[in-house]
């Protein structure tokens, strides 16, 4: 599964604003909203009970404590006006008295029909139990708020008792509705431009502090592709001046150590180089004193016969060494180079076979007319590598396989051996390294995989190994068809 996209530090640190600001501003807008809210409606209900109860005070004392449907028409006339409870209906038992005052008031120009179904049951036991209750119901798109109140008698003795009358009045809450809507509004708006200002403010932070992490970064890439005299301008004291002074040091530091590297490379190269060219001259007397000891081995008794081909095999072997070191000293110092030249390919692999002899020990799979501009000695000496060692450390058959496109040719060159060791492979071009520690007196020098290789890239090109599924080791050489500029394209 592909890895989801993380999203950007400047896009982090806005949403955290625009997060943090809009929770606050909820947090804020909306307990102020509830607390306006609640104050309104409660000084409304307030005022409206306070002025239902006075109202009510003036019907007493009661005619008769069984009145009838005039007697409650009275008592609900007398609990309206217009600024608290706006009209009232007035109950007993199955009777009730009609809206007074007659039609009921009309907000918007639509009538409150205050019947017994806009009073809940629930408030019509609370009234029934002596106590003023009141709910708030929506009828037609308009709040009202519905306020009932038993009707008590007064016993000649001066106590009270519930008479069993309940008076309901209504007062619209369409005002305070505007008020809390209006509130809302506000709050809104003020949420708007809270998220417009902590947005503002954001982008001003990422701007302070994205642009030395851009530049940071910007310097690390820098540094990381060579260049170590990148630096990063170190402005104020906060904690990302210290960043950037800590990398300048780092850096600084980094850079010395390099060139102290670098400088012992140098020197370790330019050691290698001119002992290996100061050895060829002795070398050159050598190999001719081993030529005459391999001339006169045989006539020479067993013991001394046996020293004399240890002396020349081991002169063959330093000298082979030494112009394997030469070799690639010219690949460190830069001073290699191609001698191209148009190449049939399938031509020059039969010929390097047939130099050394192996014709009839490797299988070739050969189309002809596959031509490219390569340096055929460079190529031969690769060939002979990869084949060789096939011949030597693997098993037969071992095969040499040419494949091209318009672009490219791959030389595949393959033995059906055990393979090599999985831990071995991603060391198998490394220098003086050999797979096996038996090895460690063998012929080679361990660095015949490390010259294919550079010679390999210096035609900008490759070589790799694998191994294959049904067994031995597969070294595939990839090669351009044409030559390229110092850019990296073709010519």
């Amino acid at each position: 599964m592909a890895p989801r996209p993380s999203l950007g530090l400047r896009a982090r640190l806005l949403s955290a604003f625009a997060l943090l600001c809009v929770v606050t501003a909820a947090a804020v807008a909306g307990g102020l909203y509830v607390q306006a809210r609640n104050d309104i409606l409660q000084r409304t209900q307030d005022a409206a009970v306070q002025a239902m109860r006075s109202r009510l005070e003036a019907v007493f004392p009661l005619r008769s404590a069984t009145p009838g449907p005039t007697e409650l028409g009275d008592i609900a006339a007398a609990v309206p006006d217009q600024n608290s409870v706006e009209f009232a209906v007035a109950i007993y038992r199955e009777m009730h008295s009609p809206v007074a005052p007659p039609g009921g008031w009309r907000p918007g120009g639509r009538v409150l029909d205050l019947d017994l179904g806009v009073i809940s049951p629930r408030l019509r036991q609370e009234v029934a139990g002596g106590e003023i209750a009141w709910q708030r119901v929506v009828r037609q798109g308009t709040p009202w708020l519905i306020i009932g109140a038993p009707l008590l008698i007064v016993e000649p003795d001066g106590t009270t008792r519930v008479s069993g009358i309940e008076v309901y009045g209504a007062r619209s809450l369409l005002a305070e509705q505007r008020s809390i809507d209006g509130l809302a509004a506000r709050a809104w708006l003020t949420g708007g431009a809270a998220l417009a200002f902590a947005v503002v403010l954001a982008l001003l932070a990422t701007r302070g502090v994205l642009r030395p992490v851009r530049e940071l970064g910007r310097a690390a890439r820098l540094l990381g592709e060579g260049e170590m005299r990148t630096r990063i301008a170190v402005r104020g004291t906060d904690e990302l001046a210290d960043v950037a002074r800590t990398f300048n040091n780092t850096a600084a530091e980094l850079e010395r150590h390099v060139k102290q590297l670098r400088e012992m490379e140098a020197d370790a190269r330019r050691f290698v180089a001119d002992v290996s060219h100061e050895l060829r001259t002795p070398l050159a007397a050598l190999a001719a004193v081993a030529d005459v000891l391999d001339e006169e081995a045989a006539r020479l008794p067993e013991p001394a016969g046996r020293a004399a081909r240890l002396v020349s095999q081991e002169t063959l072997n330093l000298t082979g060494l030494v112009n394997d070191l030469i070799e690639i000293s010219r690949f460190d110092s830069g001073v290699a180079a191609l001698a191209l030249n148009e190449v049939d390919v399938a031509e020059l692999v039969p010929a390097s076979l047939r130099t050394r002899g192996w014709s009839e020990q490797v299988h070739t799979e050969l189309p002809p007319a596959v031509t490219a501009q390569l340096d055929p000695r460079r190529v031969d000496v690769i060939l002979a590598n990869l084949v060789g060692n096939a011949l030597r450390h693997g098993e037969p058959p071992v095969s040499v396989r040419l494949t091209a496109d318009p672009h490219w040719i791959a030389l595949e060159v393959r033995d059906h051996g055990p393979g090599l060791d999985e831990a071995v492979l991603p060391h198998v071009f490394d220098r003086f390294y050999k797979a096996s520690a038996a090895r460690a007196r063998s012929e080679g020098s361990g660095l015949g995989l490390a010259i294919a290789r550079e010679n390999a890239r210096l035609h900008r090109g490759d070589l790799t190994v694998t191994n294959a599924p049904d067994g031995g080791a597969v070294f595939t050489l990839r090669l351009p068809r044409r030559a390229h500029d110092p850019d990296g394209g073709p010519e």
